[in-house]
């Protein structure tokens, strides 16, 4: 049998696998996602600065809160995951819905919650968590229903914004970066439920 690797030999596996990975994210260009094109636009290291200062201003600003992050599926996940780590704020609490609006690359007008929230928010600060608010027909569904339960307050993230894009007007706490109307993916964003996973972010190549 042969002997498990000593700690250096670990350490040496890690930094070549860590270098290497960086090296094939340098060189990554393009990506294909189903019949669509998408150029890198936005790196990865950039967003985790926005959500860093993001979370550093909410546990300035909610520190005597006691808030229940709220995370919209599905897109949001992986910004809530970012966010929360560096979330300091005594008695926080997270809960997850989800709803649906797009098709394709564009949203189709009608907003389902696929499923609702169950703690319960009567008094409570509400803080939404978003992974963009475009049209912000989800989000005015989202704010009503919540608004029913009645809270203390609701307080909306958003990682990404596209004021250009809304439909109706929703109140935005927390944006992290303003973006124009062209269809993104990465972050947690997706095509046709392609793309989620990088972590950097990707504009779509118009023809």
């Amino acid at each position: 049998m042969k002997a498990p690797a000593n700690g250096r030999d670990m350490d040496e596996k890690y930094y070549f696998c860590h270098s290497k990975r960086k090296q094939m994210h340098k060189t990554m260009g393009n990506i294909t996602l189903h019949d669509k094109e998408f150029r890198p636009y936005i790196p990865a290291a950039e967003i985790d600065r926005v959500i860093a200062e993001m979370a550093e201003r909410m546990n300035r600003d909610l520190q005597d809160a006691r808030p229940l992050f709220v995370s919209v599926l599905n897109g949001s996940f992986m910004f809530t995951s970012d966010l929360l780590k560096h979330i300091t704020i005594p008695g926080t609490e997270i809960s997850f819905v989800k709803m649906a609006s797009y098709e394709g690359t564009t949203s189709s007008g009608k907003v389902s919650e696929l499923i609702g929230l169950r703690e319960d928010i009567t008094g409570r600060t509400v803080v939404i968590l978003e992974d963009v608010i475009d049209s912000g027909q989800s989000m005015a569904h989202l704010l009503s229903a919540l608004q029913e339960q009645a809270p203390a307050r609701i307080v909306v993230a958003t990682l990404f914004h596209k004021p250009d894009a809304a439909r109706c007007h929703v109140p935005v706490d927390y944006a992290g970066i303003t973006l124009g109307n062209d269809f993104i993916v990465g972050r947690g964003l997706d095509y046709n439920g392609l793309g989620r996973n990088f972590p950097d972010l990707y504009i779509i190549n118009q023809k």
